[in-house]
């Protein structure tokens, strides 16, 4: 059988299906009817879980990323009540999701499993090992693997604020000499415990930051996987969400491109006839092969008369950030910077048929957009301020276009 042909319209659509943002045709017909019934906090983690993490170093826009994937417009089985953010906040605090330093480095929230499996490939990297690092930092690989046993103890049945742990480790004298950079508000020292599993972000009150151990965290903290049953799970739900894609996207998303490329083949074989070769527009991907029914589902082109769909979605959203501002199928190189901003900021997005058209910016209850090109239908654009304005418990809100910008 020759390999599988799709457009990266029909990769659009699925994706914004997949990612809880529109629905779509499958393979099956239309959805059957869901249960409703199921509380709202099962339901943010579905979301997560289903995008394999959210960046979570700007919290807010964690829970705007999840409230527009599960307020009155989206997919029935995702509906919450009206107030998803709580519901978020509720989820990490019960240990059902964990915030971590995790894909590249940033703040995530994640469910146990998930977590798991990205930490140990992260880990697995060994950063904190290389020269370079250590001449930024300090700190000696020996020093990392006190620091890993220290913290480890530390942390187990309880939580400790940012200042108790790092004044409990620099009582320490092995460890007296990193307490400015353990007290440093990046957490450049405590990444590398994180990635191998001694320490996550705790709830604390009064916005403090706060540690604990992941298995005083979640009771289904399921500890460190080895890494070949971790990659090929971990392969997998990325491509649940952010796919077709190569191994090279996946690794971007991880871990900057860290791995060895003979590691990540071996992820992709493991995973067997599970994967399958497809193209998108003649360029070769990896696809699940449980998803190509409903990606061929998708029409190859929009359907006359087309009805666009329309998105406003929040900074740091993982529809760009799952297959990176790179993605020229999501965003024009010419724009790019547009999107992808100084200091690692990334705007919030307008989406049109699945690919980012421009940008936003929201001042109380007006949304100014601002088009890379033409600007979006008013239509859709109205529709897609009114689930903004849910998401955000912002009645009155509305949205305007902005003549188009001249280029990125």
């Amino acid at each position: 059988m020759g390999t599988t042909e799709l457009t990266t319209d029909q990769v659009l659509r699925w994706r914004l299906h997949r990612q809880h943002l529109d629905a779509a045709p499958t393979a099956d017909g239309p959805p059957a009817a869901v249960d409703t019934s199921a509380t709202s906090v099962a339901d943010v983690v579905a979301v997560v879980e289903r995008l394999a993490g959210v960046q979570a170093q700007v919290p807010s826009a964690a829970e705007l990323a999840v409230a527009l994937r599960t307020g009155p417009d989206a997919p029935a089985a995702l509906r919450t009540g009206p107030d998803a953010p709580a519901a978020l906040r509720t989820a990490h605090a019960e240990g059902r999701l964990l915030r971590t330093w995790a894909q590249r480095g940033t703040l995530h929230l994640l469910d146990p499993r998930t977590a798991a499996d990205a930490l140990a490939l992260i880990g697995s990297a060994r950063t904190w090992e290389k020269p370079a690092w250590v001449r930024e930092f300090g700190a000696t690989p020996a020093q990392v693997a006190q620091l890993v046993e220290a913290v480890g103890e530390l942390l187990d049945g309880t939580v400790l604020t940012r200042e108790e742990l790092t004044a409990a480790l620099a009582a320490d004298p092995r460890f007296a000499p990193l307490a400015g950079q353990l007290a440093s508000g990046w957490g450049t020292l405590l990444k590398p415990l994180a990635w191998q599993g001694v320490l996550c972000h705790a709830p604390a009150p009064g916005g403090r930051a706060a540690f604990t151990h992941p298995a005083t965290h979640s009771p289904d903290w399921p500890g460190l996987p080895p890494v070949d049953q971790a990659g090929p799970r971990l392969l997998a739900a990325y491509l649940g969400a952010y796919g077709p894609a190569g191994l090279d996207r996946f690794d971007a998303w991880l871990s900057r491109n860290s791995l060895r490329k003979t590691v990540l083949k071996g992820f992709a074989a493991a995973l067997g006839d599970r994967l399958t070769d497809v193209t998108v527009d003649g360029a070769p991907a990896l696809a699940l092969t449980e998803h190509l029914d409903d990606l061929a589902a998708a029409p190859p082109a929009p359907p006359v008369p087309a009805v666009p769909s329309v998105h406003l979605l929040g900074p740091y959203d993982q529809y760009v950030l799952g297959p990176g501002t790179k993605a020229t199928e999501i965003l024009p190189a010419a724009h790019r910077t547009a999107v992808s901003r100084t200091a690692g900021r990334i705007a919030p997005l307008l989406l049109v048929d699945g690919r980012i058209t421009g940008t936003w910016e929201q001042d109380g209850p007006t949304v100014t957009v601002t088009p890379f090109d033409r600007p979006p239908p008013a239509t859709g654009l109205r529709a897609a301020a009114e689930r903004l304005a849910a998401a955000t418990a912002t009645p009155g809100l509305t949205a305007r276009a902005d003549a188009p910008t001249a280029g990125g």
